[in-house]
């Protein structure tokens, strides 16, 4: 009894230092996954009952706090030349899913989830229309297992093709906006490559993430739940704002920095805990099925959007 003691113990002061490290400028946000990833594989997480609450406030406050480095002139451009492409790769991933989810004959609600997080902002749509579909906990829980372990492997892959293919940073900022499913991993990816590419990849991923709401509204319809509430993501809002007081406030500019600095620690956190999420256990519970489709839906519209930002843009 008091070796299992000692053992949790010394795996509660490990995760501490590591949450520590990973708010200072040593880890970078690929690493930070990476050790959230080692430590629910070989030493399991100790505080994991308050794991998504953590992941939901954190991915919210830090992407709140990126606004204050944003200058809302450049946003709005960088925000039209994205939106009639976020149009038709949202369309077609659906219509896309749909088909894999009919093919590989996984559940129905499952598959809605999977496609829909991964055509607009990975957990985050999950969330959004679970309750609106009335999904089961299983069902949630496999959909965002599919979404995380695709994130993990895009926040390392892509800043390595983007610069094989030498992408400019405002290809790769739209690419991972489009092809990414969840903010952190989108902010992750971009901000290693460039500012301008974070800047683009955020403004097109947060205009994206509001087409949760007609998905919602469309989602009650489509599964005859029409007495549900769809809930609007405010934070895209806080952001807006964050954007706005940056670029017109001029004593917000002198802290603008800080919290920027601040906003990205944050994000770096929320991979690390991401990663922790990430373990045997979760992805056993996947099923080959659903990854599948996952992938095949990844594969696609991460095929595309790279063909449209090297060949159009």
């Amino acid at each position: 009894m008091q070796i299992i003691n000692k053992n949790e113990k010394l795996a509660k002061i490990l995760f501490i230092v590591l949450v520590f490290l990973c708010l200072t400028s040593f880890v970078s946000p690929p690493l930070a996954l990476i050790l959230g990833v080692l430590v629910a594989w070989f030493i399991g997480h100790p505080f994991l009952e308050y794991n998504g609450k953590a992941i939901h406030f954190l991915l919210k406050a830090s992407v709140v706090g990126l606004g204050f480095g944003m200058n809302a002139t450049s946003a709005i451009k960088a925000g039209k030349e994205g939106i009639i492409f976020t149009i038709i790769s949202i369309i077609s991933t659906m219509v896309f899913g749909f088909l894999l989810g009919k093919l590989l004959k996984v559940e129905k609600k499952t598959s809605y989830l999977i496609s829909s997080g991964t055509a607009i902002c990975g957990g985050s749509a999950i969330a959004a229309i679970s309750p609106v579909i009335k999904a089961k906990e299983h069902q949630i829980s496999v959909a965002l297992g599919v979404v995380f372990i695709l994130n993990a492997i895009a926040l390392l892959v892509f800043p390595v093709i983007g610069h094989w293919l030498q992408l400019s940073q405002q290809q790769f900022g739209l690419w991972c906006a489009i092809a990414i499913h969840d903010t952190s991993s989108v902010v992750g990816a971009s901000g290693s490559y460039g500012d301008e590419a974070l800047q683009v990849a955020t403004t097109v991923k947060l205009a994206r993430a509001l087409w949760i709401i007609p998905l919602a509204f469309l989602s009650t319809f489509l599964f005859k739940n029409r007495d549900t509430k769809v809930k609007i993501p405010y934070f895209i809002g806080l952001f807006v704002l964050a954007m706005i007081t940056n670029t017109y406030i001029p004593v917000i500019q002198l802290v603008s920095p800080y919290l920027v600095v601040t906003a990205k620690a944050g994000l770096t956190l929320t991979l690390f805990l991401i990663g922790c999420s990430l373990s045997l256990k979760v992805i056993k519970t996947v099923g080959v099925k659903p990854l599948i489709q996952g992938l095949l839906l990844w594969i696609f519209i991460s095929c595309i959007a790279l063909w449209v930002v090297s060949c159009i843009i």
